[in-house]
């Protein structure tokens, strides 16, 4: 390789690079407003930017109406804001044309995010949503405009006939699977995830709305001033009764699924209390006799290998008696930790009485768990106990045990319990293995 030259950057043109990852959301949203009014500037120099018959009057009123409906919405926990947009959006199409349309779409869901600076967003977050909005909903009407004219359908829309139905009901499936897909991209980006959520409310109200654009569309090309206004009134009321019932059902939903997670993580506490020892946080007896009883029934399926040791703190009670109850605690709590230092991420370590811990070695011999059982021993007895309780000495003795064929829980056990006998008997701080023959009772000091 190469050397680098002396005093040469380290990350040519890094630093840009840095900046501009450092908001991918609004890079995209940018990249996407580009390629919209690119898009839009073509269609423009082909049809014109508004048709002969729509006067400024029109123009404004679709402008208003377009954020009028956008602010009618309320905001889903997952699939972001709901809006009502899509009524000025499919009537601006088959009143005005698909041009038309789409670049008013562009200005209405440029402006709308702006009055958030008001309530505390940052600029950036602002501009990211004004850009990506604009981009997406005018592409949606332009794209989906387009098309719906190419397959012939009407604009202006005066009347319904068969095709126009299939046309109309086409054009609606376009604009929702564009607008999913465009949001679908963008909380992918947002959470670094990919986004599947879907509510099945959400698409009702906005295909509704798509409903209640073609029928605005129709009383405005009758030139019917008193219908379109009562229309207008009418659909005001039905958006603003949907909207507090979006807001209501999504209240709820937040409701209920804190109340969820509230009780996964009771569920969670009462089985770790159910099976932990709450002083060490080692497994308890329980859960360590259940354990037993599943491995053994493992054991006598596929033969594997299986290893126990019962570990007990030797003079124990002289600690609680000399030192306190509470510095006896604080040794269990440190014998725990060095147990899981030294035990592997498979073996099962348990709290099995007062002193006493059961350790668990699966796929283990007798000779692996004899050399684990020497390795905690050794670590125990030279541990800084000076740091823990001034003055102690705490060492342990260890049974261990391997399954034969034929054992049970209970046999098994009373070979470790009685190779921990041995090791007592034979001074303490060492560990003693059950011989072949264990009901026999003989063991082997290590």
């Amino acid at each position: 390789m190469a050397d680098r030259p002396e005093g040469a950057s380290r990350d040519p043109g890094g630093g840009l690079l840095r900046k501009v990852f450092r908001y991918p959301l609004l890079v995209y949203s940018a990249i996407l407003f580009a390629v919209a009014v690119t898009a839009l500037g073509f269609a423009i120099t082909r049809v014109g930017i508004l048709p002969e018959s729509a006067g400024p009057g029109l123009v404004a009123f679709f402008i208003a109406y377009s954020l009028f409906t956008i602010f009618m919405g309320y905001m889903h926990p997952r699939v972001g804001y709901v809006s009502f947009d899509r009524i000025a959006q499919v009537g601006s199409i088959l009143v005005l044309g698909p041009v038309a349309a789409a670049w008013i779409s562009g200005v209405a869901s440029f402006l709308y995010p702006w009055h958030r600076l008001w309530g505390g967003r940052s600029f950036i977050d602002v501009l990211t949503a004004a850009l990506h909005n604009a981009g997406l909903m005018s592409l949606m009407v332009l794209v989906c405009g387009l098309v719906y004219q190419r397959i012939g359908g009407a604009v202006p829309l005066a009347s319904i006939g068969l095709v126009d139905v299939a046309t109309l009901l086409l054009l609606l499936l376009g604009m929702q699977t564009l607008n999913d897909v465009g949001m679908r991209i963008f909380l992918t980006l947002a959470e670094h995830r990919a986004a599947t959520a879907f509510s099945p409310f959400a698409f009702i109200v906005e295909s509704g709305a798509g409903l209640g654009g073609i029928l605005v569309a129709l009383v405005m090309n009758r030139m019917e001033p008193s219908a379109v206004g009562l229309l207008l009134l009418v659909m005001t009321l039905g958006m603003i009764s949907l909207m507090e019932l979006a807001r209501i059902r999504t209240r709820l939903e937040a409701r209920v699924e804190k109340r969820t997670r509230e009780l996964q993580a009771k569920t969670r506490e009462l089985e770790l209390i159910a099976t932990h020892d709450p002083l060490t946080g080692l497994h308890n007896r329980r859960y360590a006799d259940e354990y037993l009883e599943e491995r053994l029934g493992e054991f006598e399926r596929y033969r594997l290998d299986f290893a126990i040791a019962l570990v007990d703190l030797d003079h124990f009670k002289r600690i609680n008696d000399d030192f306190s109850h509470d510095a006896g605690d604080e040794v269990l709590k440190a014998v725990a930790t060095i147990f899981r230092m030294n035990c592997r991420d498979t073996d099962v370590i348990a709290r099995y009485g007062g002193e006493e811990f059961l350790l668990c070695f699966p796929q283990a011999r007798m000779e692996a768990a004899r050399e684990a059982c020497e390795k905690i021993r050794v670590a125990v007895a030279t541990h800084d106990w000076d740091s823990v309780v001034p003055g102690v000495v705490v060492t342990l003795s260890a049974g261990i045990a391997a399954m034969r064929p034929g054992l049970s829980r209970r046999e098994l056990l009373g070979a470790a319990d009685q190779a921990l006998y041995a090791a007592k008997s034979a001074g303490r701080n060492c560990s003693c293995i059950a011989v072949e023959k264990m009901r026999a009772a003989g063991f082997v000091q290590r």
